[in-house]
């Protein structure tokens, strides 16, 4: 394949993967091989949405050189290890697809597959030992997997995603998909083994577990609202849709005072007065987070993304609209250094620099709900990423890639 073509498939690829949900901001990548030595490969921390051919990098697969100044995915190695292992394989992404994720936290590898699924498979998806992105622990894990199964078309990577491989991008993305439905099988076939009852979705795999957790006491139920800082002003909308009420940031009152404030005004005019790197946030009542606030515990990283993007836990705080002040107050306490936390029966508040990365957030909290609750029903409910790498990854996040996006 010519050089412009391999980066217009690979940037057709990035946009896919993205629409898909199989990847979110800048996580994940994707590359094209483009001869027996060079493939073309996504850039390190940019909008796939953005790309242009010129931002595509292309890579030796001997010894990982390139040439201009645009830095290739930091997971490059990986890919040319994919290429050098597999002469059939031309096409490579890595993806945070959800199923998956939560699949690889069995610690398992998927040794039993449907023949239909298998055709696109192959009999096999190995599990990657776990390594900090970027690394090469990471690379390590991931080649020595594919070695124990030299005929598998994709590998879960331990508390990070997955990686899929294809003669051409057609064929990567019908392992991906395919390899998202039989992680989701299994993990609901998981739930039939341990409880005894056929799950209707994923929130009753989590109302399931949360249950397991509850203290035996409910707080006051709030509506969800979403906000933005508005020149001295919040303007807030209802989650579900409907009119935005604006409140003055300074005094907490509504501009208009024939308008009733929502019981969360306190808590969102309190969080902008505190942290001034945040100018948007949403709160997010997704059925597997709003299980997981029903637990009133702090959940840990069982993702990489969650780490970078979330923090390296996410409390859970009470929020008493009879008390807004004080309970405002605690809430951004348990907010300190994360840009997540969880309202005891409420769901989460996700907080951002802009509506966008607020967003970000709240896609990456919901599925470290979830993530959670898949490791639970495995009985690895204490596997997840250590507190000085979950650090480590957060810190290297905010300083670098979050500049990025």
């Amino acid at each position: 394949m010519d050089i412009l073509t391999a980066k217009e498939t690979v940037i057709k690829a990035g946009k896919e993967l993205v629409k898909e949900g199989l990847i979110q901001r800048t996580w994940g990548n994707v590359s094209c091989r483009i001869s027996d030595t060079q493939f073309v490969i996504t850039p390190s921390g940019r909008d796939y949405l953005s790309l242009t051919p010129d931002d595509i990098v292309t890579v030796n697969i001997a010894d990982l050189s390139y040439e201009g100044d645009v830095k290739p995915s930091s997971e490059k190695g990986i890919h040319a290890k994919c290429y050098a292992l597999r002469p059939e394989v031309n096409f490579v992404i890595h993806t945070h697809q959800t199923f998956a994720s939560l699949m690889g936290l069995s610690g398992m590898d998927i040794n039993t597959i449907p023949a239909e699924d298998a055709a696109v498979l192959g009999d096999c998806v190995p599990l990657a030992a776990y390594g900090l992105p970027g690394t090469g622990k990471l690379k390590k894990g991931v080649v020595q997997a594919l070695e124990r199964a030299p005929q598998a078309k994709s590998c879960l990577m331990l508390h990070h995603g997955a990686l899929c491989v294809g003669t051409d991008m057609e064929d990567a993305f019908n392992v991906a998909n395919t390899l998202e439905k039989v992680c989701k099988e299994r993990i609901f076939e998981r739930f039939y083994q341990i409880s005894g009852a056929t799950a209707e979705n994923f929130y009753s795999i989590a109302v399931y577990i949360a249950r397991g957790f509850e203290k035996g006491w409910a707080s006051p139920t709030v509506e969800a609202y979403d906000s933005v800082r508005a020149f001295g002003a919040v303007e807030m909308t209802p989650a579900k849709g409907g009119d935005p009420i604006m409140v003055d940031l300074a005094t907490g009152r509504p501009l208009d005072p024939e308008t009733d404030l929502p019981d969360t005004a306190v808590l969102h005019t309190t969080i902008y007065n505190k942290r001034c790197d945040v100018n948007a946030i949403v709160h997010s009542k997704e059925e597997a987070t709003l299980a997981a606030s029903k637990m009133g515990r702090t959940v840990k990283p069982f993702l990489d993304d969650f780490a970078q993007i979330v923090g390296f836990t996410l409390r859970t705080a009470e929020y008493d609209p009879n008390r807004q002040l004080r309970s405002a107050k605690a809430v951004v306490r348990k907010l300190r250094f994360r840009d997540a936390v969880m309202l005891r029966d409420n769901g989460a508040i996700c907080v951002g620099a802009d509506t966008d990365e607020a967003n970000a957030v709240k896609l990456v909290t919901e599925k470290g709900c979830k993530a959670f609750t898949a490791a639970e029903i495995y009985g690895r409910g204490k596997e997840c990423i250590n507190t000085l790498e979950s650090a480590l990854m957060r810190i290297v996040y905010k300083k670098k890639y979050s500049k990025k996006k």
